[in-house]
């Protein structure tokens, strides 16, 4: 009897044990409210919103986030700015982040707001509030991370994870180097988007093509948000006998354009920054027509690549949570964000912004992208080698799939030109 009794205890004492050990691993501390303000309607806000909750949904089965004797859940509040739509004002973006911060007790704002002049003005708002922010998708402009090297001590609390148009413009170089001397292409004609990113991208690359001495470029088109025809742009690049064709297109109408592009035979490859031709499902929506399309997708990661040991790991994580590959830029720097601010908090001992922005300024972790180390004026540091800094992403549209070819770090493939351009 003795002998079963005392079996009893030791079962009973090994469960008890067990379910300890079992509600010592989940976070029991107050959740970490993550504030994410977003365009939900559009790529860029919906899959850095997927890449958030990823993230969130790894750390919080792994323990949370550990400060102050007690595991922590991260929560995620997710609120739709509407900024890419048009004609919607900044204001919105304001109302949006102000509520995200007064109502939904944000303790952190990550993700955007997505366009560049709402991400401006926004500056302002974090810095009244003292909330540490880090965006990762959309906002091009430089004047973001040159605003906080001017003002340091009042928007200290800004940060970005994601590359800028200078980057951006540099990396499509580069690429267009590559053009030259693999293939001898020489002319370029342009074709962008009426807003003011757009344009203004437009005028930053002919600048550069124009600097290489290597690249005549032909013409510029401007089309505004929402146009569906774009035959006569093509075919006075046809007439000028463009070689390239660069586009700079957030809207969902560049599908059109590429379809247009393949059925009139252009003689040229078609180019540039397209939010609908990142997207992995891309090739059944044109019914192949985009194939040999040259995108950036800003940020490595975005397209399946071995840039580092996390890449794989969390483009395959991605796929078993949402169905499909990560679907273009805004994507890995969303996720990462969430880790960065992860160690930042632990490091910090708690959530005070002085503290987390101290912790975020010495950062240096590997992550999905490269190195992810901030500058200074809070830039992530960018590099073409993932051990130096955060690497970028392009890749080319090939038999049904996204073959990153730049940079080298991670490539799958090279660059294959249209067979009908074959000189």
């Amino acid at each position: 009897m003795r002998v079963g009794k005392s079996i009893i205890w030791l079962i009973t004492a090994i469960m008890m044990l067990a379910l300890a050990g079992g509600s010592a691993a989940a976070p029991q501390g107050k959740p970490v409210v993550l504030g994410c303000p977003l365009s939900t309607a559009f790529l860029y806000g919906w899959d850095a919103e997927r890449g958030i909750k990823l993230a969130v949904e790894e750390i919080n089965q792994a323990g949370g986030v550990k400060f102050g004797g007690a595991s922590h859940p991260f929560k995620v509040e997710v609120i739709d700015t509407r900024s890419l739509e048009p004609g919607v004002p900044v204001s919105e973006a304001l109302l949006g982040v102000e509520k995200l911060i007064l109502e939904k007790k944000a303790d952190f704002i990550v993700g955007g707001p997505v366009r560049s002049e709402a991400a401006m003005a926004v500056m302002d708002l974090l810095s009244k509030y003292k909330k540490v922010s880090i965006v990762t998708t959309g906002v091009l402009s430089p004047g973001y991370h040159k605003r906080i090297a001017k003002n340091y001590e009042k928007y200290k609390y800004c940060f970005r994870n994601s590359s800028e148009i200078i980057t951006i413009g540099k990396d499509m170089i580069k690429v267009f180097n590559r053009l030259n001397s693999d293939y001898g292409l020489t002319k370029a004609f342009i074709m962008v988007q009426d807003v003011a990113h757009a344009r203004k991208a437009g005028g930053f690359i002919a600048k550069l093509l124009k600097g290489t001495g290597k690249w005549e470029v032909l013409g510029q088109e401007i089309y505004p948000t929402g146009a569906t025809d774009f035959s006569m742009g093509l075919l006075k690049a046809r007439r000028l006998k463009a070689e390239v064709l660069f586009i700079w297109m957030d809207m969902p109408e560049s599908a059109i354009l590429l379809k247009q592009w393949k059925n009139m035979r252009m003689k040229c490859v078609p180019m540039g920054f397209m939010s609908a031709a990142e997207q992995p499902g891309f090739w059944q929506a044109t019914k192949g027509n985009c194939e040999f399309t040259i995108v950036d997708a800003v940020n490595g990661g975005n397209v399946p690549a071995s840039i580092t040991p996390w890449t794989m790991k969390f483009v395959n994580a991605y796929k078993k949570k949402w169905g499909l590959e990560p679907e273009g830029y805004g994507t890995s720097s969303s996720y990462m964000a969430v880790y960065q601010l992860k160690e930042a908090i632990e490091k910090a001992g708690g959530l005070d912004p002085d503290a987390v922005i101290k912790a975020l300024e010495e950062q240096d972790m590997m992550g999905v992208y490269g190195r992810m180390k901030f500058a200074k004026n809070h830039q992530i540091i960018p590099a073409d080698d993932p051990e130096k800094g955060a690497v970028g992403c392009m890749f080319q549209w090939q038999n049904g799939k996204r073959v990153q070819f730049f940079p080298k770090a991670g490539a799958t493939g090279d660059i294959i030109l249209p067979p009908w351009m074959k000189k």
